[in-house]
């Protein structure tokens, strides 16, 4: 009737699997299956339940099956569950061919929780199965760790393609602050679909819920995206201490907050293991006060940068503090090109933190404003952590229609984006391409380090491609833009290109 296989199976079930599988279903079967069950079933299975169990090791974290049969044309139907050793773990018949169970959150219709060691069960239900039909199955089953990096909540990319990609990355909801109204009018904890469903009416392409040290929102997220699937969901964290707060974008696992507690001796150390877990690290708002009103919501730690990705320069909430006003004292601007000075390359990016998706969009705080702009080979969470940790990225602070902002380099023959690093010997010349799109009227100011700023001519048109250019020093220097409107007031920030950076950290 069936038989366990541990990797490393007869190639006809290979076969099978291929067969009956035309694309990778999700992020882990990119590697091998840690196990397979396969065999038969018949006649004598009609209306009855077969198990087949297989072991779970001490210390799992995430477990993934993938189940295949041939019997359709047969009308043969085979539902599917799943049993640890202490309890039955979810049931979701013939409606899916794969799940995932992880100590945070699951597939809809199984329970997510601890997975304990021992032998497990997956539960195959057999409704109907004619006379006369043998239908063969795979299940492919993989494990993860705990401590595994975590992985997106989509099986492919929403969108292929590399574009300019908007969305927001710091957003609350009710599993942490966030509230909004009811439908009678009452303020309430604010439920994830209200926020996903404002973030998609407002035409992001995705967005980061980053609750305060909270975990629960992944659940409904991984609910919530088969439906949005115009728009990229991004289980986040805001690890919120006394010393300062962080978005951990894309981690699922557990983590250690609590400064002093084992595992968590310093915020170097709660980084650290961040980074392990496959977290993209994003100082948020450096430059606000802490006291009553924020507990810890300026950076205060002394910490080592190579672990941080991004920092957070552009609030939302500091915006709306100062009228809507992004340059004021506690935009994070100054903070950002101060750590750029010391060597360390990080990646500027902005966030609405909203706790209020009924906030209207043309106010500052609310979602969506500021965005942050990534280019990416796709939209998909690994491809947009990716275009943010290399730096290709803009902050639009709410001007309509701008789809992209862009600066090359080049010197020597050599040339480099928006994020990227040029060698240029000293009295090389260095030719600057600014590309914009959408922003007509708009003016380029040039930001070097050191604080040399330079207003270029205006230039008219939605699609602008202005030129200048630079004699290099041979020294290691920094260059971006921001957009201002005729007023001087600011527009979008660009991340720089770092100029003779070599191997500096």
């Amino acid at each position: 009737m069936g038989r366990f296989q541990v990797a490393g199976a007869g190639a006809w079930i290979v076969a099978l699997v291929m067969a009956l599988t035309a694309a990778p279903p999700f992020a882990a079967a990119e590697r091998r299956a840690d196990i397979r069950l396969e065999g038969e079933l018949s006649r004598q299975n009609h209306e009855t339940y077969v198990e087949l169990p297989f072991a779970v090791p001490p210390e799992t974290g995430r477990l993934t099956v993938v189940f295949r049969h041939d019997g359709a044309g047969d009308r043969t139907t085979i539902d599917l569950g799943l049993r640890d050793p202490d309890r039955f773990r979810g049931w979701s018949g013939g409606a899916r061919d794969r799940f995932t169970v992880a100590e945070t959150d699951a597939t809809p219709a199984y329970l997510p929780g601890p997975l304990p060691a021992g032998t497990w069960n997956l539960v195959l239900g057999v409704p109907n199965l004619r006379p006369g039909v043998t239908t063969t199955y795979v299940a492919e089953i993989w494990l993860d760790p705990q401590g595994a990096p975590s992985v997106g909540l989509t099986e492919a990319p929403l969108r292929q393609g590399p574009a300019w990609w908007r969305g927001d990355l710091h957003a609350h909801s009710g599993h942490s602050d966030g509230s909004c109204r009811s439908r009678l009018g009452v303020r309430i904890p604010c439920p994830v679909f209200r926020v996903v469903e404002t973030a998609a009416a407002r035409d992001l392409d995705f967005i980061a819920l980053t609750e305060h040290n909270a975990v629960s929102h992944t659940q409904a997220l991984r609910e919530l995206q088969p439906y949005f699937d115009d728009i990229l969901l991004i289980p986040g964290r805001e690890l919120t201490t006394f010393q300062g707060h962080a978005n951990l974008l894309g981690l699922t696992a557990p983590l250690e907050f609590r400064l002093g507690a084992p595992g968590a001796a310093d915020l170097d150390r709660v980084l650290d293991r961040a980074g392990a877990l496959g977290a993209t690290v994003s100082v948020n708002h450096p430059r606000m006060p802490s006291g009553e009103a924020c507990m810890g919501c300026g950076w205060q730690a002394e910490i080592d940068w190579s672990k941080v990705h991004a920092i957070e320069v552009l609030n939302g909430g500091a915006m709306a503090a100062f009228g809507g006003r992004a340059e004021s004292p506690l935009s994070g601007v100054g903070f950002w090109e101060g750590l750029l000075d010391q060597g360390h390359r990080l990646t500027a990016i902005g966030g609405s933190d909203s706790h209020d998706p009924d906030r209207p969009v043309e106010a500052p705080g609310a979602l969506g404003r500021p965005a942050t702009v990534i280019h990416a080979a796709s939209l998909s969470q690994s491809d947009l952590m990716a275009g943010l940790r290399a730096g290709r990225v803009f902050i639009d602070l709410g001007h309509p229609g701008l789809k992209r902002l862009d600066l090359e380099a080049a010197a020597a023959g050599r040339t480099a984006l928006m994020g990227g690093a040029l060698d240029a010997p000293a009295g090389a010349s260095i030719a600057f391409r600014v590309a914009i799109e959408g922003a007509s009227g708009a003016r380029i100011e040039v930001v070097e380090s050191g604080g040399v700023r330079e207003l270029l001519p205006a230039q008219a048109g939605e699609q602008i491609d202005q030129t200048f250019t630079r004699r290099s020093d041979g020294q290691r220097r920094w260059l971006r833009i921001n957009l201002r409107d005729e007023s001087g007031s600011l527009l979008a920030i660009g991340n720089p290109i770092y100029l003779n950076w070599g191997d500096a950290p």
